[in-house]
């Protein structure tokens, strides 16, 4: 099976995990939008693209035995280092010194022992950019803190999208979109227009993974459908909905076929890997 994620963060890290477990070919299509903690204080200095949520999914895809792999979440706690990762210093490191954030990635990749690929989800740093009832509102940081919003897109509005990015979706078996804060994780990846048509034209199975909450106060109020309604205003047409079975849409209604399985830990604030893999498997049949 040939699968791909499209997304960033915490949320995206956990679904390439869980595809790890089916199938060694295996995609992460990851945003360069974030704008905030030591990602944000990296872009401000060096004026590079946002690596934060490269760092976490190249983690998730990586040999956990590698040395690096198991010093790569460290952060420094002293000194202007303070609160920076060490994954993220290389992953800026590297794009400073070659100019290059695809190849950077690609060659640290190699480094870490990753199953898969990680690709930026463009060739170049975006800002991403929101209409909101309050008005226009720029920078994923600042959007995150919105109630409101109706509409997200990214400066430049021409950013490329990687080839290879386009060619794993285009290519795959199965696609997963997020989980993950829906408009400044999950459509800031699939905002780059070149991402978006190649999620419009694959013929892969694409499943969209439902949050356990709602991110406050980003989709606070937000039911089932309409963040399913909300991805279907940016392009993205999933084929079904995985829910938590105890999640707080576990009874909404939606338009698309879903699937409501165990997918949290116990507790219910985190996705399980394991049982994410299963609800992914289950729903490709």
């Amino acid at each position: 099976m040939r699968a791909a994620a499209v997304g960033g963060g915490h949320g995206t890290a956990v679904s390439l995990r869980a595809l790890k477990l089916l199938t060694s070919d295996v995609t992460g299509i990851v945003s360069v939008a974030d704008d905030g903690g030591s990602t944000g204080r990296l872009r401000a200095m060096l004026n590079v693209a946002a690596v934060g949520d490269l760092r976490k999914c190249l983690g998730a895809l990586a040999d956990p035995e590698n040395p690096l792999t198991r010093s790569f979440e460290h952060r420094f706690s002293v000194g202007e280092l303070a609160g920076h990762a060490v994954g993220n210093l290389l992953l800026v490191g590297l794009v400073d010194a070659t100019g290059d954030l695809e190849e950077s990635v690609l060659a640290l990749a190699e480094v870490m022992g990753v199953t898969g690929s990680i690709i930026p989800a463009s060739t170049t740093g975006v800002v991403l950019c929101a209409s909101t009832e309050e008005g226009d509102t720029r920078g994923q940081s600042a959007i995150a803190d919105s109630a409101t919003i109706r509409r997200i897109s990214i400066d430049p509005e021409n950013a490329a999208a990687p080839i290879r990015a386009v060619e794993a979706i285009e290519r795959a078996d199965v696609v997963v979109v997020g989980p993950g804060s829906l408009f400044t994780s999950v459509i800031a990846a699939a905002a780059i227009p070149g991402i978006t048509q190649a999620l419009a034209g694959t013929s892969a199975r694409v499943i969209y993974v439902a949050n356990l909450h709602p991110e406050i106060p980003e989709t606070t109020g937000y039911s089932l459908q309409a963040h399913v309604d909300a991805l279907a205003r940016h392009g993205v047409f999933p084929d079904v909905v995985l829910v938590d079975r105890e999640g707080e849409y576990a009874n909404d209604p939606c338009s698309l076929p879903t699937h409501v399985a165990p997918l949290s830990r116990s507790g219910g604030l985190v996705h399980d890997v394991q049982h994410l893999s299963d609800a992914i498997r289950a729903a490709t049949r």
